[in-house]
């Protein structure tokens, strides 16, 4: 008679399965794409498959458990804590918006890449062990032990309750910023793949995040997570290994594009010495021009612009026009600024986005480009932004959670192992895929006939048409595609890459489940981490210390599901492009959580007060400058310090929090012998 099969046994074969049953669905819907099956069938059964099932595992998973609701029963086997991390981590930041990063800014873009990686190794060497010897639920729940709450044990852990609260309230806060991010993104996927509106497609992605993190908690998120990461893995390298062996002959892209990258920079350098393009750019530089001399009659010229558009309707109307020249000169004049402070706003914008595209071409692999002021601008932003990542990578309280859910301390340090391992996977395909891509545009589309482009390029130009993520007009009417002639956004470069690659629908089907299951994955462990402090942090430890187990899980089940409704209807306002809202919770996260973490774990002395002030200054000063200096928020980069980017908001927020809780820890009462032996405790080594 045969022992029965371990746990990590029975793991590895239900996930064995899986994967030859998604290569299976792949394999048939190629097939059925070849028969004549409709492109929109395609995408409908992309996203009916793979949300139904995400709600499938969130059904068996489900649970009433208070352990295996908030940690998953601690008895996650660390190579699948790995997979569910990264999968948690892959956000749609980075499935879908770093590669166009990469593309539109070269080198600089790197920074994600860096400061994403390196801040993992913050997390592996400076907080996860020490939060698993803890062995609690939360983020806010260490903190508050940590910093007062051991002291004053008998009087039910009252002295944290003030950092228990900040805690929870930064939490919530970055959680949402971050949240927002993801849920606009499976809107965009849903909208783009389906053809429905983007506010129903925000709606039924949040229907899958609900079904595996309401039932389930970290239970049905941690096995639906493990799902997801090998749908990424296959949806990223796939579209990434045909180009690089289309290109290089070579299928591993990893390894293929360093022999691209001269190739690239050849093309690069004929094409800024081309004459048409250099006309084209001329083009954009005199409409910049334009509109700084419209910008500068102020308020005279939106007067005589309106003038002119309501004759140009009253002439078109006299002389008996047709009815589509009518319809455009109305459009015109509906579209004019209402009253001259809108003029400025929307001059300011057409300029500044001329004078852009007027400039020569950026070389990709060259660092920093520019004269020396523009240089040292930019490596500081560069370092700034490597810091912010860096740091905030280690206080994302939805990644730190995960901490809790293995076994052991050895078990998450070998965790963050697997972790960094499936991440790099990711993050390595990343700057060969904006290489491959860029090269392909670059020989195969720019020097084009307009009336040969490819099908994709009509097909991605009337996507969206009011907010196009894709352009390409004939600027200078020579009937040939010039470089700057095309216009595409950071976040549809992954999602196009397999028609501009030549592969078959089915392939853009399923890097569309793949950047769906990057968005749902994060969102699902965010919502969470949101739902779970407000739950146990602040209705078990604060307001109720007696409410029973199931009590408790309802209580964060309904909160679950008001938060994901307000991050809904949030994301359905378009706040932002993905990136810049992710670039915030960083900042923010880093700011406020990690030199309280930190400290906490390494230097005994700090104490409430310290903690506290640290708090609530380093958030405070990162918010103050993010409202000063980015446009959206009101601001303006006149008001940067150092120009300083506010998405580097932390490279200011950081230090001061640090230099904050060392001043305030250092003049107030240091903590007592409880907190002092609670810091012994989890950093001394496991007993195996």
């Amino acid at each position: 008679m045969k022992p029965p099969r371990t746990f990590f046994q029975r793991l590895r074969y239900y996930y064995s399965l899986f994967t030859l049953g998604f290569a299976g669905f792949l394999i048939a819907l190629a097939a059925l794409e070849q028969e004549g099956m409709p492109r929109q069938w395609i995408g409908y059964l992309f996203m009916f498959a793979t949300i139904v099932l995400y709600a499938l595992i969130g059904l068996i998973s489900r649970t009433s458990n208070v352990l295996e609701y908030y940690v998953a029963g601690r008895r996650v086997p660390a190579i699948f804590n790995g997979m569910a991390t990264a999968a948690d981590w892959i956000s749609a930041a980075s499935f879908i918006s770093l590669a166009g990063g990469l593309y539109l800014h070269g080198f600089d873009g790197l920074a994600y890449i860096m400061g994403w990686t390196g801040g993992y190794c913050l997390v592996a060497l400076l907080i996860a062990p020490y939060l698993r010897k803890f062995a609690q639920y939360t983020i806010p729940d260490f903190l508050a032990e940590r910093y007062g709450g051991a002291d004053d044990a008998d009087h039910g852990g009252r002295g944290g309750r003030a950092v228990r609260i900040l805690a929870v309230i930064a939490t919530i806060i970055v959680s949402f910023t971050y949240v927002v991010a993801q849920i606009y993104a499976v809107g965009l996927i849903a909208s783009r793949f389906t053809g429905v509106d983007f506010s129903v497609g925000i709606f039924l992605g949040l229907a899958s995040i609900l079904v595996c993190s309401f039932l389930g908690g970290m239970r049905g998120i941690t096995w639906t997570q493990v799902a997801q990461y090998i749908i990424i893995l296959v949806a990223f390298l796939i579209p990434a290994m045909w180009l690089s062996a289309k290109h290089s002959g070579n299928p591993i892209p990893q390894v293929a594009y360093g022999k691209l990258l001269p190739q690239l920079s050849a093309r690069e350098h004929v094409l800024q010495q081309d004459p048409k393009e250099a006309e084209v750019r001329a083009i954009y530089l005199q409409r910049a021009n334009e509109y700084q001399a419209r910008l500068k009659a102020l308020p005279a010229s939106w007067e005589v612009g309106r003038n002119d558009a309501q004759r140009k309707l009253d002439r078109v109307k006299a002389r008996n026009a047709s009815l589509l020249e009518i319809r455009n000169a109305e459009r015109e004049l509906v579209a004019y600024p209402k009253n001259a402070d809108e003029a400025e706003r929307l001059w300011s914008e057409a300029r500044d986005q001329y004078q852009q595209r007027a400039q020569p071409i950026t070389p990709h692999a060259t660092p920093y480009p520019g004269d020396p002021a523009t240089s040292d601008i930019k490596r500081n932003n560069f370092l700034a932004l490597v810091f912010c990542l860096m740091l905030g990578t280690a206080a994302l309280p939805h990644i730190l959670m995960r901490a809790y859910t293995t076994p052991s301390v050895h078990e998450t340090r070998v965790s963050v192992f697997w972790t960094l391992f499936f991440i790099l996977l990711i993050y390595l395909t990343i700057p060969a895929l904006a290489v491959l891509v860029k090269y392909d545009i670059y020989s195969a589309l720019v020097g084009t006939d307009y009336h040969h482009l490819p099908n994709w390029v009509s097909y991605w130009a009337n996507v969206d048409k009011l907010n196009p993520l894709f352009s390409i007009s004939d600027v200078n009417h020579d009937g040939v595609v010039q470089l700057a002639e095309i216009t595409i956004d950071a976040d549809v470069l992954v999602l196009a890459t397999p028609e501009i690659a030549g592969l078959p629908y089915v392939i853009s089907g399923l890097v569309a489940a793949g950047g769906l299951a990057a968005a749902l994955s994060t969102a699902d462990g965010l919502l969470l981490a949101i739902s779970n402090a407000l739950s146990h942090d602040v209705y078990y430890k604060l307001v109720d210390r007696g409410a029973s187990t199931q009590k408790r899980v309802t209580i964060s089940k309904l909160l679950l599901l008001g938060v994901a409704f307000i991050a809904a209807y949030a994301a359905s306002t378009k706040p932002g492009d993905i990136l810049s809202l992710v670039g915030a919770a960083f900042s923010m996260a880093g700011s406020t959580l990690f030199p309280v973490l930190v400290l906490g774990v390494f230097w005994k002395r700090a104490n409430r007060y310290g903690a506290i002030a640290g708090m609530t200054s380093g958030f405070l000063l990162c918010v103050f400058y993010m409202l000063h200096t980015h446009p959206v928020l009101g601001g303006g980069a006149a008001n940067q310090w150092f120009h300083i980017a506010p998405i580097s908001a932390g490279i200011f927020g950081v230090p001061t929090g640090l230099l904050t809780i060392v001043v305030v820890s250092l003049l107030t009462p240091p903590p007592g012998k409880s907190t002092e032996a609670l810091v012994d405790y989890i950093r001394a080594p496991e007993k195996q």
